[in-house]
């Protein structure tokens, strides 16, 4: 039996090893690994993760699930992954093209355009994947007022609507790291994803709201 320590539970579970494939164990590595921490400057460590061949000005999506996704939800939507990675064409040409999930939460689809360029259609067909996921998992990966925060090493989900409250009894800090999932290239997912809430649209919240 091989035995994981689940972050999201706190329980740990067994599973036959005959269960998985070497790919699968390797992907529950990606998508549940440990947080790991780097305290001088407080961000989590994914940058060796994203692929090293694809262009920095590599397209980049990010989708957010509304909550932890299961073991078993992760490894179906890997193959669904892979299945739509291996059919991805624009304009009949295959896309050199990433995905995967990260902390277990977030859907990261990336395409190298330097040799063929995504189109609409392309584009569309991505988002329908997003959108099978959705109903297949029952969660919402397209709703922007859902804020991602790193809080005691853990990743937090805060509604828009409750983001005054957060600031103002100091749930939510300047310095505490935020998902900024509007980042759209590759270079800027490897240096403004994860960062301190003040660097990104939330920095004017922090001097408006009244403490």
């Amino acid at each position: 039996m091989i035995s994981y320590g689940t972050r999201w539970s706190g329980k740990p579970f067994s599973l036959p090893k005959t269960c998985l494939s070497k790919r699968q164990l390797l992907v529950l590595a990606l998508i549940f690994m440990p947080q790991k921490i780097n305290l001088s400057y407080m961000t989590f460590e994914y940058e060796h993760l994203l692929p090293t061949d694809f262009s920095p000005s590599s397209r980049v999506w990010v989708y957010q699930s509304s909550r932890l996704l299961t073991i078993s939800e992760a490894l179906t939507i890997e193959d669904l992954l892979q299945e739509f990675l291996a059919n991805w064409k624009s304009h009949g040409a295959p896309v050199k093209g990433f995905a995967n999930l990260f902390f277990g939460q977030f859907l990261i689809i990336m395409a190298d355009e330097s040799m063929v360029k995504v189109g609409g259609c392309s584009t569309d067909s991505s988002v329908h994947l997003v959108q099978q996921i959705e109903a297949l998992c029952k969660v919402a990966m397209f709703d922007r007022q859902n804020l991602a925060f790193v809080i005691k090493n853990k990743v937090e989900i805060l509604p828009l609507p409750q983001l005054n409250y957060a600031i103002q009894n100091n749930f939510v800090e300047p310095n505490t790291l935020y998902f900024n999932n509007l980042v759209d290239t590759k270079q800027a997912l490897l240096t403004e994803w994860i960062i301190p809430a003040k660097q990104s649209w939330l920095g004017k919240k922090f001097k408006s709201v009244t403490i």
